[in-house]
C-alpha cells in the first residue's frame, strides 16, 4: 500500500536517507579525490567537469538536511523540490553571468578563503547531473531513516564530511620567495608554490634578471642547469655574504624576522641595513592567507649581493610570502612582490589593513563577542536566581553548553587549521543561540519583571557595542596584536557584567502561590441520631 503525503515520514528522515544513499556517499569521495589529489595530478576538461558533477550530486541532499533540521516536518516533496531547483538555478545563473559568477566568488572567498568561481557556459552541460541526485532520491525515500541512532550516525559523520568537501576548495599554489643567487654575474630570484617546498626552501621556478634587479625574466636553458645543478645551497638566515669587491662589507638577514644587517668591519659588528617592523610585520601575518604558525612563512629566507659595473652593489633578499625586497645601488631598499611572469602584483602597503585582508580573523571576532554577551546574560541570570530565592546553581545542561562553548573559542582562537576555524561558526552559533535562551528563560526567573528583562538586554547591548569596538579596531589594525584586542573586549565586558548583576534587584523573591486558611474541622458526634 502507498503512503498518502499527509502520512508518509517527515522530511527530515527522507533527507538523512538521501544524504546517506550510497550514490551521494560515492560523489562525496570522487569530490574530495578530484578537488585534492585528481586536479593536480591531471589537470584538464575531465577533472574539471568532474567535481561540478560531484558536486550537482552532492549539493542537494546536504541542502535537503540543512533544510529540514530548521524545518523538520517540512514534507518530502517539499524539501527535495527546494534543494533541486535550488542548487539547479543557482549553478545555472553562476556559470552563465559574470556579475553573478564573482559575487558568488567573493562570499566563497569569506566562506573557505580566497576563491574564484568562473562563468563557464560549458559547465552547463553537467546539469543532467541532478538527475542522479533525483534519482538517488526516489530511491532513498523508500527508505527513510526510522532509528535514532542511525540519525545521529549522519548528523555526526556524513553531515560534516559533506560540508567540508564542499566547503574546501582545491589547494591554491601561493608562492613564496626562498632562494637567492648570483649565477654567471646576474641576479636569480628563487620562488616556490607549494608550502612543503616552501618549507624545505627548494624552489619550484627561478627568474633572471640582467639589469641588477630593475627587469625579469625566464632562464635560458644554461642558466637553468647552473642554478639546479652548479650553485651551491642557499645562504639562509643569520649567515654572512659579503661583497667580493670590498670583503669587508657584508650583509645579513636575521632567522624569525623581514630584517637585514649589514657590516663594514667583515661582521664584527653589525647595525640595521633595513627591515619590516615587528608592529608592520604583524598586519602581514594577518593579511597573508597560511603564513604559517606565528608567522614562519613572514620571515626572510636568503640573501645574494651582486657587484655592480662601476662600483657599488646590489642586495636582494627572499622574505617567503612578501616576496623579494631589493636594495639599489644608490642604498635604497624596495619590496618588489614576485618578479616576473608568475607576479602576484605590487606588495601590499606596510601599516595598512581592512576586515577584508585578514580572512579568518573576522571569523574570530564575529564568535567572541557573542560569547562575551552570553556571559553577561549568564551573570544577570545566576544574580537574579539568588535574589529570587533559588540560589546560584546551575543546571548541569547550561554548565556543559558553557564549557563547550569555551572550549570551541580556545580551538578557533589558538588554531592554525584553516578548515577548523570556518566551520567553528556552524557549531558555536547554535550553542550560543541556546546557552542565551537557557539564560533568559529558567525557573529561577519566574519574579522577574520586565524592567529586569529590559536592564538585562541593555547589559547585552552595551557589550556589544564595547567588545564590538575593540574587535572591530583590531580587524583594522588598532591594536595589531590579538591579544590586546581580546584584554579590550574583555575589559568592555565589565560594565554589562555590572550592569546585569545590578538588574537583581528588579527581581521579587519567590513565594508559593498563596492558600487562604481554612477554618479547623468540627468533629461530628456519630454516637447522637439525625
Amino acid at each position: 500500500m502507498r503512503l498518502s503525503e499527509s502520512t508518509a515520514p517527515d522530511g527530515a528522515r527522507n533527507a538523512l536517507a538521501w544524504l546517506g544513499h550510497p550514490v551521494t556517499v560515492l560523489s562525496l569521495i570522487v569530490l574530495v579525490l578530484n578537488d585534492h589529489v585528481f586536479k593536480s595530478a591531471f589537470p584538464g576538461l575531465v577533472t574539471g567537469k568532474l567535481s561540478d558533477v560531484a558536486g550537482l550530486v552532492l549539493a542537494p541532499p546536504l541542502v535537503a538536511v540543512l533544510v529540514t533540521l530548521f524545518v523538520p516536518r517540512l514534507r518530502p516533496r517539499a524539501v527535495v523540490g527546494f534543494a533541486l531547483g535550488s542548487v539547479g538555478a543557482g549553478f545555472a545563473l553562476v556559470k552563465s553571468s559574470g556579475y553573478a559568477a564573482t559575487a558568488a566568488s567573493g562570499l566563497w572567498s569569506a566562506v573557505s578563503g580566497p576563491s574564484l568561481i568562473r562563468a563557464d557556459r560549458t559547465d552547463l552541460l553537467t546539469l543532467p547531473a541532478l538527475a542522479v541526485a533525483a534519482w538517488a532520491w526516489k530511491a532513498a525515500r523508500r527508505d527513510p531513516v526510522r532509528h535514532r541512532a542511525a540519525r545521529l550516525v549522519r548528523l555526526v559523520v556524513l553531515l560534516p564530511a559533506a560540508l567540508v568537501s564542499v566547503a574546501a576548495t582545491s589547494p591554491i599554489e601561493r608562492p613564496d620567495a626562498v632562494a637567492t643567487k648570483v649565477v654567471e654575474g646576474r641576479l636569480a630570484a628563487g620562488t616556490a608554490t607549494l608550502p612543503m617546498s616552501a618549507e624545505d626552501g627548494m624552489p619550484t621556478w627561478w627568474q633572471i634578471s640582467d639589469d641588477a634587479g630593475v627587469t625579469w625574466r625566464d632562464p635560458v636553458d644554461a642558466e637553468q642547469e647552473a642554478l639546479w645543478k652548479r650553485v651551491p645551497t642557499r645562504i639562509g638566515p643569520d649567515r654572512p655574504v659579503c661583497v667580493a669587491a670590498t670583503p669587508q662589507r657584508c650583509y645579513r638577514v636575521t632567522s624569525g624576522r623581514i630584517r637585514v644587517e649589514e657590516s663594514d668591519d667583515a661582521g664584527r659588528t653589525w647595525r640595521l641595513s633595513w627591515e619590516i617592523p615587528e608592529r608592520q610585520r604583524e598586519l602581514l601575518k594577518a593579511r597573508y592567507e597560511e603564513a604559517g604558525p606565528d608567522g614562519r612563512r613572514i620571515t626572510a629566507q636568503d640573501i645574494a649581493v651582486l657587484d655592480v659595473t662601476g662600483g657599488g652593489h646590489v642586495v636582494l633578499v627572499a622574505n617567503a610570502r612578501d616576496g623579494f625586497a631589493v636594495r639599489d645601488v644608490a642604498g635604497r631598499w624596495q619590496r618588489i612582490g614576485f618578479p616576473g611572469g608568475q607576479r602576484e602584483g605590487e606588495p601590499p602597503p606596510l601599516g595598512v589593513i581592512s576586515p577584508g585582508d585578514r580572512y579568518d580573523d573576522t571569523v574570530r571576532a564575529l564568535l567572541l563577542v557573542p560569547a562575551l554577551v552570553v556571559l553577561v546574560l549568564l551573570a544577570a541570570r545566576i544574580r537574579a536566581g539568588r535574589a529570587s530565592g533559588h540560589g546560584v546553581s546551575m543546571p548541569v545542561l547550561q554548565g556543559a553548553v558553557q564549557v563547550l562553548i569555551a572550549m570551541l573559542l580556545f580551538a578557533v582562537w589558538t588554531s592554525e587549521d584553516i578548515t577548523l576555524v570556518r566551520l567553528a561558526p556552524l557549531l558555536v552559533v547554535p550553542l550560543l543561540l541556546g546557552a542565551a535562551v537557557l539564560a533568559l528563560v529558567s525557573r529561577d526567573l519566574r519574579a522577574a519583571s520586565g524592567r529586569w528583562v529590559a536592564e538585562v538586554l541593555t547589559a547585552a547591548g552595551l557589550t556589544v557595542a564595547l567588545a564590538g569596538a575593540a574587535m572591530a579596531g583590531w580587524l583594522h589594525g588598532r591594536p595589531v596584536y590579538a591579544l590586546t584586542a581580546v584584554v579590550l573586549a574583555a575589559l568592555g565586558t565589565v560594565p554589562g557584567l555590572l550592569l546585569g548583576w545590578r538588574a537583581a534587584r528588579l527581581v521579587e523573591p519567590w513565594r508559593p502561590p498563596y492558600e487562604p486558611p481554612y477554618p479547623p474541622a468540627v468533629p461530628v458526634d456519630r454516637s447522637r441520631p439525625g
